[in-house]
């Protein structure tokens, strides 16, 4: 389990994170929500450390993260898994040494157990025999298969997604959802997905929390959604099954 206790973040005057509290459930697919500018990238960086909030701690199952030093963290960080908004592999390296890279920054398994490991991860992502393309040659779809399975490498006790389905059509960013409930049951990892993909939120989100205008507005699972008389999650949820609307014709 994750808890967020009263985390703060400012950027110079622009204040994006208002004093959120939560907690994000083991073995299920916790969703991140809000209008653009709400502050869900911002918590999330704040949660896995890019950014440091100015108030607030984030809590891994009792360990207060927030307090630790750099050389402290390190434990936490290699129990984590992220997968970064348009997957953010490296151009220069082929599919297999993008999913080893996390894998030799934190052991010092033999080049055998780090393949194996590769080939396992594309494996379980339906992307085996891809080892020697680069990202390049890959499909938007494909690039964030590629981005599990480096986020999955080092067994994530821990799985950050951002915007998994940025740039996806609806058929891939199902297809994405679905791999990323089935690895959260089989690894019984604390998953955080920030999205704004209603299909996503209806689909996959078990624990929801709602941000809007830095503050947490709402929280519920995807069953309580329907029926809440929360009047800017109702605005919201209108707003983006429109657009989906739209883009669908």
């Amino acid at each position: 389990m994750i808890e967020i206790k009263n985390i703060h973040k400012s950027f110079g005057e622009n204040y994006v994170l208002k004093g959120i509290s939560a907690e994000f459930a083991e073995g299920k697919c916790n969703l991140i929500i809000g209008g653009s500018g709400s502050g869900k990238t911002t918590l999330l960086k704040c949660m896995v450390g890019l950014h440091e909030p100015e108030e607030g701690s984030v809590n891994y199952d009792g360990r207060d993260f927030t307090r630790m030093t750099f050389a402290s963290r390190i434990e936490i960080r290699t129990e984590i898994g992220m997968l970064f908004q348009g997957s953010a592999l490296f151009d220069s390296m082929n599919v297999e040494d993008n999913i080893i890279f996390p894998i030799n920054m934190f052991t010092q398994q033999s080049h055998k157990e780090k393949l194996d490991r590769a080939n396992f991860c594309l494996e379980r992502v339906n992307l085996a025999g891809t080892n020697k393309l680069f990202p390049a040659e890959l499909s938007g779809g494909m690039k964030k298969r590629v981005g599990i399975a480096r986020a999955i490498a080092m067994n994530p006790k821990y799985l950050f997604v951002d915007e998994p389905n940025s740039g996806l059509d609806p058929k891939t960013a199902i297809v994405i959802d679905e791999l990323i409930q089935e690895l959260t049951t089989e690894y019984n990892s604390t998953t955080v997905v920030v999205t704004h993909d209603m299909n996503s939120v209806m689909g996959i989100g078990e624990n929801i929390l709602f941000l809007h205008e830095g503050k947490k507005w709402w929280e519920g699972t995807n069953k309580e959604i329907s029926s809440t008389d929360n009047k800017e999650l109702n605005e919201f949820v209108f707003a983006s099954k429109f657009m989906q609307a739209l883009k669908k014709k």
